[in-house]
């Protein structure tokens, strides 16, 4: 990267293609993202990601994740959730319907030889 681009984050395709480690290293170290240009114009952005928060970063890019957090918070402001203490209270409620009750088998009687 120049030193001008390395002030503002900014590297081309050509650029990244050659220099990937060192460009990689640069956002890893500074933990500030790199914009990738191609033709002058931007196309990506490479973030740095600690190790522990790789997994909150995908999950809140995934599409499936934010719009089930989208429905959840109007459930939420609606009032149609209930707390944790009660949905405990349900499954044990549940477990306890659906375990069977033991029968035990009668002994036969002993036959006593004589």
């Amino acid at each position: 990267m120049t030193k001008a681009n390395q002030a503002v984050g900014i590297v081309s395709v050509r650029e990244l293609s050659r220099n990937m480690r060192r460009v990689i290293g640069a956002v890893a170290k500074s933990r500030r993202p790199a914009l990738v240009t191609q033709r002058g114009k931007p196309v990506i952005a490479l973030y740095p990601v600690e190790a522990g928060d790789w997994e909150d970063w995908v999950l809140a890019n995934a599409p499936e994740f934010v719009e089930g957090m989208r429905k959840a918070d109007e459930e939420f402001r609606r009032g149609e959730t209930i707390g944790m203490n009660e949905v405990f209270a349900r499954l044990e409620r549940k477990k306890r319907e659906r375990a069977p009750t033991r029968v035990r088998p009668k002994r036969a009687a002993k036959k006593r030889r004589g």
